[in-house]
């Protein structure tokens, strides 16, 4: 049986909690905005469909918006009491950058969350408008401060040390650090496509069992269109990511593309399976100078190996995350296309691509976890790159309360996710209900279900 010390157990707990964490906010970023759309589409010709629409996914996003509230401080808490030298060493600058988000997002969104959700009736339909979409400015703002202090803990800069503690020298420089601007573009995508395939793949499942409402199609072809535009816009953007990931963390590409000797001309491995002792990826599937193209633009570039890295992180797990999020992402791009010819035409989707729509719902999901992954584990053994590393911040807890703490986690957690699908089915199955029921009354309906 593999034994883990407490230090291995921490972060498998830290990784579950954020697993978990970010499935919310990939969805409740994305939807924010989608029900800001459907809101001004209401406004602008005070259509049913538009109105039944909004109210329909507001469940959803109240939903979605509480569970990631609750994990979200959940993981908070684990930074001290697992993580206790990292707060300690770098609270300086974690600790204002989590503090900003508080301020100017978290305070947004429960300032105007509960207008957004029961104001119909009770305010004008110009405050309602206004609330959705600060509400989804909000979500914006805290994806802006967490992804500013992730990438900062991934490329970090603007700061000094002193007596092993780190203090801040250049805020802005420290904010807008050479990895932010990619990985907050990459992950807000990541979010509209998320939030797109959920739609469209609801609506569909609601059309394939006959009980879809007056906005059903029109929410089917909004998700349809905005996965069809995104999907390509994604590809371009994480190639630019990996172009900045190459210059700043070139362990992490190696890793990625099974690249173990540094090499003109390297080939792109499509699928294999890596092995660290032996230094090679067996049954490797290639194509000849691919990587380098792609990487240096160069098909004669040279790509460092992991030969050249004294610390680089686990070959496996980054090499395989990167393809399923590939993967996912050549999926999404080619049913998103595929059903967009059929609407732009004025044509009625097939049940083929409904149900491929169907099979797609959480595709997003799976992208979006495969991606950090990548991004977490292809950081290691680093929790501040190349400044920090993780086994110098870790609590010094017995083993069998981590792994109590963990099974804990996993347990509540594989129930909260279990129960969460569960009410997305159970809202998907449900009749179209009849517009004149108040949005508290249905709001209280999904909470008692």
């Amino acid at each position: 049986m593999l034994e883990l010390d407490a230090t291995e157990l921490a972060r498998i707990q830290f990784a579950l909690n954020m697993s978990f964490h970010i499935l919310f906010p990939a969805v409740s970023i994305g939807l924010a905005w989608a029900l800001v759309f459907f809101r001004i589409q209401y406004t602008r010709g005070r259509s049913e469909a538009w109105e039944y629409a909004y109210y329909f996914w507001v469940k959803v996003f109240a939903l979605t918006f509480a569970l990631g509230v609750v994990s979200g401080v959940t993981m908070s808490f684990q930074f001290g009491t697992n993580w206790p030298g990292f707060i300690e060493r770098a609270g300086n600058i974690t600790g204002p950058l989590l503090g900003y988000e508080v301020l100017t997002a978290f305070f947004i969104e429960a300032t105007f969350l509960g207008i957004m959700l029961f104001g119909k009736d009770r305010v004008s339909n110009g405050v309602h408008l206004l609330a959705a979409t600060l509400v989804a400015v909000g979500t914006t703002l805290s994806a802006f401060w967490i992804l500013s202090l992730n990438s900062w803990m991934q490329t970090p800069q603007g700061h000094e040390i002193v007596d092993g503690e780190f203090y801040a020298v250049d805020w802005l420089a420290i904010i807008f650090n050479p990895s932010f601007p990619y990985r907050f573009a990459h992950m807000l995508v990541a979010s509209l496509l998320t939030t797109a395939f959920l739609l469209a793949g609801t609506s569909a499942s609601r059309i394939l069992r006959n009980v879809h409402g007056p906005g059903t199609q029109r929410v089917l072809r909004t998700g349809v269109l905005v996965a069809a535009i995104l999907t390509p816009l994604q590809i371009l953007l994480g190639d630019l990511h990996g172009l900045n990931t190459l210059e700043h963390q070139p362990a992490k590409i190696a890793a990625i593309e099974g690249i173990w000797k540094t090499r003109a001309g390297a080939p792109l491995t499509l699928i294999g399976i890596p092995d660290e002792r032996a230094a090679r990826t067996r049954y490797a599937l290639e194509i000849p100078r691919a990587a380098s193209l792609i990487l240096t633009h160069d098909p004669d570039g040279v790509l460092q190996g992991l030969e050249e890295f004294a610390e680089h992180p686990p070959v496996l797990p980054v090499f395989m995350s990167f393809r399923v999020m590939v993967g996912t992402g050549i999926a999404m791009l080619v049913v998103s296309w595929s059903c967009a010819a059929y609407l732009l035409r004025g044509r009625a989707l097939p049940q083929i691509a409904l149900r491929a729509l169907a099979w797609l719902t959480f595709a997003g999901w799976v992208a979006v976890l495969a991606g950090w992954y990548v991004t977490e584990i292809g950081r290691q053994p680093w929790i501040i790159y190349g400044e920090l590393a993780v086994a110098d911040v870790a609590a010094a807890h017995p083993q069998g309360v981590m792994r109590g703490t963990l099974l804990a986690y996993a347990v509540l957690y594989a129930v909260l996710l279990a129960a969460y699908v569960a009410t997305l089915r159970h809202l998907s199955a449900k009749p179209a209900a009849s517009l004149r029921m108040q949005a508290g009354d249905e709001l209280q309906q999904v909470s008692g279900a």
